[in-house]
């Protein structure tokens, strides 16, 4: 029977946290660094039976495997730290970030680990929610990764070997899913504007499949604006390194920037996000 191997996190995060517990039921233990970390991480950690460690080095000595998830601009610089104390485990790269970024991570690390590109679509997988988590890279390491979540609410699917396909597919749906809740937002702060937010409403209600009808949205997207606009900003860099415009994609990082001090405000109504993105 193969032994179960040693996960660590980093950082238990809302997503981190939730996806972490999962491969827990694979995994002989996951392990997380509290050093530097809120009071906030420690109870979500707490809450999905993650075990704490003190410090990073200990963390990464420990760990066969190590799962990177953090805000998109922080990637390199936890990569980096990473390196500098010569992990020589499997590093899951499941960042929002462009492809590029995620090569540049890979022949970072890849002096000593071994780098499997991922990407997490979907909601955290709790209370009944599904994420999947698509990976790329190195065969035997990816569908190893792959099974720390067999039988879990995470379903994972290797997609190849070449670093940056998972990434790209990541970024790809969130250039959609995401910017199409702040056109949402737009267009109810412009019908609130002239008073006509109500009709709107009845017109979005004539068409099921629209997102105009999701208003629930809008807070939500608001309140995870500051992790959202710096992803807008790797999609943008993605289209313009295909010789695709870019513009609309760092335009919704732009917006998003007028949420980003409702970070993680869970008591967000839609009306507060609206004056929000009014600057009122």
């Amino acid at each position: 029977m193969t032994q179960q191997p040693v996960v660590g996190i980093l950082h238990p995060g809302s997503m981190g946290a939730a996806v972490a517990a999962c491969a827990a039921a694979n995994a002989a233990t996951v392990l997380w660094c509290a050093a530097g970390r809120s009071a906030a991480s420690a109870a979500r950690a707490e809450r999905h039976g993650l075990r704490p460690v003190a410090t990073l080095a200990e963390l990464l000595h420990r760990s066969d495997i190590v799962l990177g998830l953090c805000p998109p601009a922080a990637a390199e610089d936890m990569a980096r730290d990473v390196a500098a104390h010569g992990f020589t485990g499997v590093y899951v790269e499941a960042n929002a970030i462009d492809a590029r970024r995620t090569r540049r991570i890979a022949d970072l690390l890849g002096t000593t680990a071994t780098v499997v590109d991922g990407g997490v679509i979907g909601a955290p997988p709790l209370n009944g929610e599904t994420s999947l988590l698509y990976l790329s890279g190195p065969q035997d390491e990816a569908r190893r990764v792959a099974g720390l979540f067999a039988g879990t609410a995470v379903e994972a699917t290797v997609l190849g070997s070449e670093i940056g396909r998972a990434s790209a597919l990541k970024l790809s749906y969130a250039a959609f899913q995401k910017v199409s809740r702040v056109l949402v937002a737009l267009s109810y702060g412009l019908a609130r504007e002239h008073g006509v937010e109500r009709e709107l409403r009845t017109v979005a209600a004539r068409r099921t499949d629209s997102y105009l009808c999701e208003t629930e949205y809008v807070a939500k997207a608001a309140a995870r604006a500051w992790r959202w606009g710096p992803e807008m900003e790797e999609i943008a860099d993605m289209l313009a390194e295909a010789g695709l415009p870019p513009d609309m994609l760092r335009a919704a990082a732009a917006t998003l920037a007028r949420w980003n001090e409702a970070k993680d405000d869970s008591g967000l109504t839609l009306s507060d996000a609206l004056d929000r993105l009014a600057g009122s």
